[in-house]
């Protein structure tokens, strides 16, 4: 009776003991999800607002005077052409991951699967320029940029951020995860190292591909400081840098500006939501082998 007691107790505590770390658990998470989404909430409020109530006060989460004119006016006024940034933006950012998953999952397949002198060295040299900051070199590449005659081109925001060794290290360490036996099964095949590439071990990374895809998506998508460098013309911008037309010299329009926010955050959003069963899984495999 005495066991059978003691174990009763036990599994009492076991029981409580997981109730208040799942409390705790939740109540972090609301916290987080307080830090994060707040603000955006707060944006999606403020595009609804007329100018006048923006800074009433700080309690005022919800307009007092409901209004959609923020989103006419970001749609309807000719200097601010939101329809030809967006499609801009979809045109460059499409571009950009494309080139740069074929960039980056070739040089990924390079240093994973081929063997030759160096490599290990030329892959560290590699990884170590991803401690120099990024913000370095925009002059360099404003200078390569304009002698190349690409301002107010699209490849003037494709080209600099092809040079990015993330997406190397990420699809490398995905790649090692990949038996190499299956390469030796298509050799036996009469399999060139190219068909090995795109026939075995793209497919085997689909997650980590879309992983990289989305990242890369939002971070040219989301870019706004090299769009305004390398852009004159208005009708040339991406959505993001566009979004400054409304940032004037002594006042900013701040429900036109929340109103175009909103726009430009629902693409990312929208992709995220479509690739997320293999972003989980990309982060969750990507980084275990080493």
């Amino acid at each position: 009776m005495k066991t059978l007691h003691a174990a009763r107790s036990s599994g009492a505590l076991r029981l409580r003991r997981r109730t208040v770390n799942a409390v705790v658990i939740y109540c972090a998470l609301a916290i987080v999800f307080v830090i994060f989404f707040l603000p955006m909430l707060w944006g999606l409020s403020t595009s609804f607002k007329v100018e006048e109530d923006v800074f009433l006060t700080i309690t005022q989460f919800f307009p007092r005077r409901w209004t959609i004119q923020n989103y006419v006016d970001v749609f309807a006024n000719p200097y601010t052409p939101i329809l030809q940034w967006f499609f801009n933006s979809v045109k460059i950012s499409v571009t950009y991951v494309v080139l740069y998953l074929l960039i980056t999952s070739l040089a990924a397949f390079g240093f994973s699967r081929l063997r030759f002198r160096g490599r290990e060295i030329l892959f560290w040299i590699c990884m170590s320029s991803m401690m120099v900051p990024g913000v370095i070199n925009m002059i360099p590449n404003y200078f390569i940029i304009f002698h190349l005659g690409l301002i107010d081109n699209m490849f003037a925001m494709v080209l600099p951020g092809l040079s990015g060794v993330f997406g190397v290290f990420m699809l490398r360490q995905f790649m090692l995860g990949v038996p190499k036996e299956y390469d030796d099964a298509a050799r036996i095949d009469g399999a060139g190292k190219l068909r090995i590439y795109y026939s075995i071990v793209l497919p085997l990374c689909l997650p980590a591909l879309v992983t990289l895809a989305l990242f890369s998506f939002q971070g040219n998508w989301n870019d706004y400081m090299w769009p305004l460098m390398v852009t004159n013309r208005p009708e040339t911008r991406t959505l993001a840098a566009g979004l400054s037309t409304f940032i004037e010299r002594y006042s900013h329009q701040y429900g036109k500006l929340m109103a175009g926010a909103i726009v430009s955050a629902l693409p990312v959003l929208a992709v995220f939501l479509l690739g997320q069963k293999y972003f989980i899984r990309g982060i969750s495999v990507g980084g275990i082998k080493g």
